[in-house]
């Protein structure tokens, strides 16, 4: 594994609780949340078993926090500000793509980033549901009303949905199909230039479907609107 990079650190950061965090990132990677106990990552954090609770609350306390981290605030932050762009909804959807893209694709991630995710998928845990309503719902929401009122459809109708999670899909295949797809294309190496090209596919593939797609509900409504011609009598 490689070596584990501090995420997230405030200024008046606990030791204790830096090292319970660094230790518990690598026992949960390796072992998954249900798996890992509070006395494996106690001793492997050099604390006293009582210093879990104390700093967190509980396991789930401690679990959230690394799960959170492994979410990187920073990307939050930078997909909130793509959102904010005052600017045309086509540009705004592309900035939140390359964003997202950008982020996935970042090599200097530790392997516990994603094996902790993997864990997630196959057995999902309180600690991630609570993020996914704190966090991950509201951007959901906002990207939901953005692609909306390109297609001219409502935020909750389902093809409005559809088109969200088909966007997003194609950008997380380029995480949890990454051994399958280096098999496939031999060529993919994710470079700077690499990824901005896969951003910029992305965004225009979309943008294809939802323009074709807005054109043809408007020719739809126009038929559906224009008066019908009575053929004329003959004489």
């Amino acid at each position: 594994m490689k070596s584990i990079k501090r995420i997230h650190k405030s200024t008046d950061a606990d030791p204790t609780r830096e090292k319970l965090l660094v230790a518990a990132w690598r026992i949960f990677a390796d072992r998954g949340y249900r798996a890992a106990t509070i006395r494996q990552i106690s001793v492997a954090a050099g604390a006293n078993v009582a210093a879990v609770n104390y700093h967190f609350g509980d396991k789930l306390g401690l679990y959230t926090e690394v799960v959170r981290q492994s979410m990187q605030t920073a990307e939050i932050e930078a997909v909130q500000s793509a959102l904010d762009l005052s600017a045309p909804p086509e540009e705004i959807l592309r900035a939140v793509i390359r964003t997202r893209v950008r982020n996935i694709c970042r090599k200097d991630r530790p392997d516990w980033h994603f094996q902790i995710l993997a864990h997630e998928l196959a057995q999902p845990t309180p600690a991630l549901r609570q993020l996914i309503e704190k966090v991950g719902r509201p951007l959901a929401n906002r990207l939901l009303e953005l692609i909306g009122k390109m297609i001219g459809l409502p935020a909750n109708h389902e093809k409005t949905r559809l088109c969200a999670v088909s966007i997003m899909g194609q950008v997380v295949v380029y995480t949890f199909a990454d051994p399958l797809l280096k098999g496939a294309w031999p060529e993919l190496k994710l470079t700077p230039d690499q990824v901005e090209r896969i951003a910029d596919h992305i965004a225009d593939f979309s943008l294809s479907y939802i323009q074709g797609f807005r054109a043809k509900t408007s020719a739809r409504s126009i038929q559906r609107t224009r008066p019908s011609v009575k053929p004329r009598a003959s004489k």
